[in-house]
C-alpha cells in the first residue's frame, strides 16, 4: 500500500493513522505511534513514558518521517537469501526427522 503524506500536519497525522491501522510489524507500529503523538503535540517525556522508548527514539523517527514519509519509518531489512535450494532444504528436514538424535559433529556437516 502506498501512502501520500503531503506537508500539512493534519494530512500527515491522517496518513500515519492509515498506516497504523494497516497490518504492520510491531516495531513499525511503535515508531508510527511515537511520531503521531509527537506531531499531535505530546511532549517527548510523556510519549517515552507511555511507549517505553527514549526521547532519541522519538526524535529520530519523527525526523525520518518528515524527510522520507512512511518509507522512513518502515523496516529496512528484507531478510537474507537461502543458501539451499528448496529441494536441498526438504532433504535436510527429512534427514533430521529420521534422526533420533544428532551428535554435534554431525550437525557441523549440515
Amino acid at each position: 500500500m502506498t501512502y501520500n503524506c503531503n506537508k500539512k500536519i493534519g494530512k500527515k497525522i491522517d496518513c500515519l493513522e492509515s498506516f497504523i491501522k494497516s497490518d504492520i510489524d510491531a516495531i513499525e507500529l511503535k515508531r508510527a505511534i511515537a511520531v503521531r503523538m509527537a506531531l499531535s503535540g505530546n511532549i517527548y517525556h510523556e510519549i517515552s513514558n507511555i511507549l517505553g522508548v527514549s526521547n532519541f527514539f522519538i526524535g529520530y523517527w519523527k525526523k525520518q518521517f518528515k524527510t522520507k514519509g512512511i518509507a522512513g519509518i518502515k523496516l529496512g531489512h528484507k531478510g537474507s537469501k537461502w543458501y539451499l535450494t528448496a529441494r536441498q532444504n526438504t532433504e535436510v528436514i527429512e534427514w533430521l526427522k529420521d534422526k533420533e538424535y544428532c551428535k554435534s559433529n554431525e550437525m557441523l556437516l549440515i
